[in-house]
């Protein structure tokens, strides 16, 4: 993946505005897992277990697969899932212009182990594109991930 100094894998943003219902714009956090050079590949992460194990921590069954991050800590005091549901890439521009616009900020940052971890989780996940399984294989690679 291209420098880029808005978004690298393994950075969490929150999201001011992810998406509106009735009650008004909801937030949500999201991990950038790797991406191109125009697209970013991410998924969301939520603190809703709803059948959601931690053990073991990548789990790609019903009804939710997911990957358990823990207490992540800041922010996310609570415990974390990746959502590995579905998720379409984060067009780059789209991306830098809702940091500008403070839609898009940065909390955090896991460490190389447990996006090590995510990443392969992640990339077997079924909902995953077969583009988005191999950039993230691609990835784990250029981390030096075991």
């Amino acid at each position: 993946m291209p420098a880029n100094p808005l978004a690298v894998p393994g950075q969490i943003f929150r999201h001011t505005r992810y998406y509106r219902d009735d009650t008004g714009w909801q937030t949500k956090y999201l991990l950038v897992l790797t991406g191109t050079a125009d697209d970013l590949v991410y998924r969301l992460l939520t603190s809703r277990a709803h059948g959601r194990p931690e053990q073991p921590p990548c789990y790609h069954g019903d009804p939710y697969p997911s990957f358990y991050l823990g207490i992540i800590g800041g922010a996310l005091g609570a415990k974390s899932w990746l959502d590995l549901r579905q998720q379409d890439d984060y067009d780059r521009q789209t991306f830098a212009a809702h940091i500008a616009e403070g839609f898009l900020t940065l909390e955090t940052a896991l460490a190389q182990a447990p996006l090590c971890a995510a990443l392969d989780c992640a990339a077997n996940a079924d909902d995953t594109t077969r583009q988005q399984s191999r950039l993230m294989r691609d990835e784990r690679a250029r981390l030096g991930c075991a």
